[in-house]
């Protein structure tokens, strides 16, 4: 297996939780930490959303979320579930009967705010529409639309007026003996976000849908959510997320991952070990870590390569990675397997010796798991 074990203090103790169902995938309890994505194409071009759902999948998207605004987009909705090749969420504002649409169009969950859904009955009309479909529920709060009894009382968006919000709406839908949902408190204040989502974890056993809304862009804002959400998932708080980014929904997807297993929360894919580079490195140590990372997007085998520029740090670096390569001199480096050193490459060939190295660790690790699972079973 992968030399980067779990090690206690590499351990994380999730906040207990129960356990609901999006579709046919897990969220809460024991289950994996899920990463969402939302589309941005018109729900209406059909053809365009699935296109985008299948690369935010390709990339790792356990759940993507479908915004459903008019009619039209609910309609859409039946055919994009049909083509969809992971669960959906319907995002609903307002409109109550487009919450009814979606969930008999196949939505696996419904994004609603009880409270802005209108009279008690339209909310009953919800909840027995996602309960007669197999719906579940996701609770949005978010700071840039609180009710405005919140805010008369609070003066401004803050933790409490969140949490009185989100709760507000839990017992709604408790009322209604209504139990299959999430909860999220955004804010795009990590500071707020965070205390906000402290303070609700703190009240509730529902599982915690994890994300700053609004971010930025894909690198002010992967820096604000990797701030934001890596904190609170430290402390054990959260079991599925959503990186918000001014940016294609991909690279939303990728971000959340990276974040999750920056914190052996989950592994997917190669994670590279490189260092910055500098005026020791034995090759181009930016440019081949940009090539790697193009060439091994394929791999989803959990494994982990050391990329370093020079023997300082390299040969350590790679006792703890499956592949690793060191820069030498003379035009070449040493290439380390499991930890070992193994062979020396040229830097003209070395890039390719690298991707089939990972390729061949990948298939090994994957036959060792594949024996595991057979022998657990």
């Amino acid at each position: 297996m992968s030399l980067n074990a779990i090690r206690p203090w590499r351990q994380i103790d999730r906040r207990p939780s129960r356990k609901i169902m999006v579709g046919d995938v897990p969220v809460g309890g024991d289950a994996p930490i899920t990463v969402q994505t939302m589309t941005n194409t018109p729900t209406t071009d059909v053809s365009a959303t699935v296109d985008q759902i299948r690369r935010c999948t390709e990339a790792g998207a356990d759940i993507v979320r479908v915004s459903v605004p008019d009619e039209a987009s609910a309609k859409a909705m039946k055919d994009i579930v049909r083509e969809s090749p992971v669960p959906l969420v319907a995002d609903i504002h307002f409109h109550y009967r487009r919450g009814i649409e979606a969930a008999e169009a196949g939505a696996a969950c419904l994004r609603i705010n009880p409270g802005n859904i209108g009279s008690p009955d339209r909310v009953r009309e919800v909840i027995r529409a996602a309960r007669d479909h197999g719906c579940s529920i996701r609770i949005g709060v978010n700071a840039g639309s609180l009710e405005r009894h919140l805010l008369e009382k609070y003066g401004e968006p803050c933790p409490e007026a969140m949490i009185e919000s989100g709760l507000d709406h839990i017992r709604i839908l408790q009322d209604n003996d209504f139990h299959e949902f999430k909860i999220s408190c955004k804010a795009s204040d990590v500071f707020l976000a965070a205390a906000a989502y402290q303070g609700l974890a703190e009240a509730t056993d529902a599982p915690i849908h994890l994300g700053i809304t609004e971010a930025g862009g894909l690198t002010s804002g992967t820096i604000k959510s990797a701030i934001g959400l890596g904190n609170l998932l430290w402390m054990g708080i959260g079991d599925t997320i959503r990186v918000s980014l001014s940016a294609d929904p991909v690279e939303e997807v990728k971000v959340g991952y990276e974040i999750l297993k920056s914190l052996n929360l989950r592994h997917r894919g190669v994670n590279i070990i490189s260092c910055p580079s500098c005026a020791r490195q034995g090759f181009d140590v930016i440019k081949t870590v940009e090539a790697l990372e193009k060439r091994l997007e394929h791999v989803k085998t959990p494994m982990s390569l050391s990329i370093i520029g020079c023997v300082v740090n390299g040969p350590g670096e790679a006792l703890m990675t499956d592949v690793g390569f060191t820069g030498g001199g003379a035009g070449s480096g040493m290439v380390y397997l499991a930890g070992r050193q193994s062979h020396k490459m040229s830097n003209e060939r070395m890039i390719d010796h690298i991707v089939e190295q990972v390729e061949a660790k990948a298939a090994e690790l994957d036959v060792a798991r594949a024996a595991e699972k057979t022998a657990a079973e």
